[in-house]
């Protein structure tokens, strides 16, 4: 076999197709990086908020003041995200998604240079409007990447590909907790250098990129270019041959020529993607509103309550759990399949937290329930990285065929954000109203995802694009459920046979 070729799942992986995949996952890497960077200095970057404060005005700083400034410090990353993810559709059709992504570490820079030049000009609004404008570039990229991802990887692989975009994003999250260590980055003197070094995964990803190939089926349907397509997919596959890849390709073009051009409207009020749209969002909100962020936001005081004496490594021990099971699920994703990781990871999240309510309620009368309080937290974000973690993000890509691709990663996107954000600022409120219970929230809302999953999701484990749309179609048309649980339990339906294409399972 060449070099720069191995084997993966029985598929040829080339060189091109791994400097790719690796390439686009470094805007998931920072987008983790700055998910967790925030927190660990939060009392450090305070006192320097307040010391602006008396520079400025000669006096402290009012508490209110400052408590509502570090508010929007954390949440308005949340608010960039929301708002950019809603443009991922236009800016993928418009640009293409290489230079999509190439053009968005631009916001990269500029976000992580405000942050990083915030505290030299004694200027805590430039770290807010950092925090915004790195907001933003997480927002694009948790929909460029894995629509790009989902898109250059062969079908056997893609799962397991885009389990990488989650695996990037918690192991930014773990860089971000060991990098803010007083000891490290976290201290009075570092912490800028801390939230500026998000700059360096995008100097990387900018000089990889020009040697990345653009999305051949981007070129293709889209674009109308079979020479550079078929360039791409023989970078991509290191083979000549690549006829059957472009016939499936012109299949789904055929198809899509035959639509209109699909709005985030048109996504709601057609009938031939309402359902997977349905699907789309709710499985982006079951990874939100899981409570998996409540736990990273706020686990040193969960675990400070639960008697940890040393909560900030108990903070690092979880984000390692964190990314040795988005390896496992990595693994498992092909052989089990999607649907079925989702609601192993769903049913043991649900289970972790009721344990986890009964551990911290009791935690007074009975010191020993620390320790099962500690192993219901791991086992909590263990389970989530299992199903919820990595799944929903590539799935929304799975779903839809090219031509609503775009709009539908914009409306998850949205949606996934709008959830962070929700969780992000109510938490804290409810946790003060709720004590220990408020994990039995959680609990049902996993129970309650649980069951749609299993009742709405269908398995797209080894089935094309053109497949998995071709089901939706038959649903909206005239629709028998039962195919889709044929297609949940592995079964081959009626019109993939009709069609003569094969369902791997």
């Amino acid at each position: 076999m060449p070099a720069g070729f191995q084997q993966l799942g029985g598929e040829t992986v080339t060189g091109t197709l791994a400097l790719s995949v690796f390439t686009a996952v470094l805007g998931s890497l920072e987008f983790g990086y700055n998910i967790g960077v925030i927190n660990a200095p939060q009392k450090i970057i305070e006192q320097d908020y307040n010391a602006t404060w008396i520079h400025r005005y000669g006096k402290e700083i009012p508490a209110g003041t400052l408590t509502s400034l570090w508010s929007l410090s954390v949440a308005i990353f949340s608010i960039g995200g929301m708002l950019s993810s809603f443009c991922v559709g236009f800016i993928s059709e418009w640009l293409g998604r290489r230079k999509a992504m190439l053009i968005n570490n631009l916001l990269a820079f500029i976000g992580g240079g405000l942050m990083g030049m915030s505290k030299i000009s004694r200027s805590f609004e430039m770290l807010i409007l950092g925090r915004f404008v790195i907001g933003a570039y997480c927002g694009l990229a948790s929909g460029l990447t894995p629509m790009y991802v989902g898109e250059i990887a062969p079908t056997s692989l893609r799962g397991a590909l885009g389990t990488l975009h989650q695996l990037a994003i918690v192991t930014g999250i773990l860089l971000a907790q060991v990098l803010g260590l007083e000891s490290l980055l976290g201290s009075e003197e570092l912490w800028p250098v801390l939230l500026g070094v998000t700059v360096l995964p995008t100097v990387l990803q900018m000089a990889l990129l020009p040697f990345c190939p653009e999305s051949p089926r981007f070129l293709y349907i889209i674009r109308c270019q079979e020479h550079h397509a078929k360039s791409g997919l023989r970078r991509l596959t290191g083979r000549q041959e690549v006829g059957d890849m472009l016939a499936e390709m012109k299949e789904e073009k055929r198809r899509m020529d035959m639509e209109r051009k699909v709005s985030i409207a048109e996504l709601f009020r057609s009938p031939l993607y309402r359902q997977p749209i349905i699907i789309a969002i709710l499985l982006q909100l079951s990874q939100q509103l899981s409570g998996i962020n409540a736990i990273f936001y706020y686990s040193t005081s969960i675990f400070i309550k639960a008697g940890v004496q040393s909560p900030v490594y108990a903070t690092i021990g979880a984000g390692v759990v964190n990314c040795a099971f988005t390896v496992v699920s990595l693994f498992l994703v092909e052989r089990m399949g999607r649907r079925t990781l989702h609601m192993l990871g769903l049913g043991g999240m649900s289970i972790c937290a009721i344990v986890m309510t009964v551990a911290l309620a009791t935690l007074e009368s009975v010191p020993s329930m620390s320790y099962l309080s500690m192993l219901a937290i791991f086992g909590f974000v263990a389970f989530f990285e299992v199903g919820p973690g990595p799944i929903p993000w590539f799935f929304v890509a799975e779903l839809f065929s090219q031509g609503p691709r775009p709009a539908a990663m914009a409306v998850a996107g949205f949606s996934n954000w709008t959830a962070n954000f929700i969780i992000g600022m109510g938490f804290q409120y409810v946790a003060d109203l709720c004590g220990p219970y408020v994990f039995l929230i959680f609990a049902a809302l996993l129970l309650f995802f649980l069951i749609f999953t299993f009742f709405r999701v269908p398995e797209t484990r080894g089935k094309t694009f053109d497949q998995i749309a071709a089901n939706f179609h038959q649903h909206s048309a005239g629709g028998m459920m039962d195919m889709d649980m044929d297609l949940d339990l592995g079964k081959p339906s009626t019109e993939l046979d009709y069609l003569g294409e094969e369902s791997i399972n």
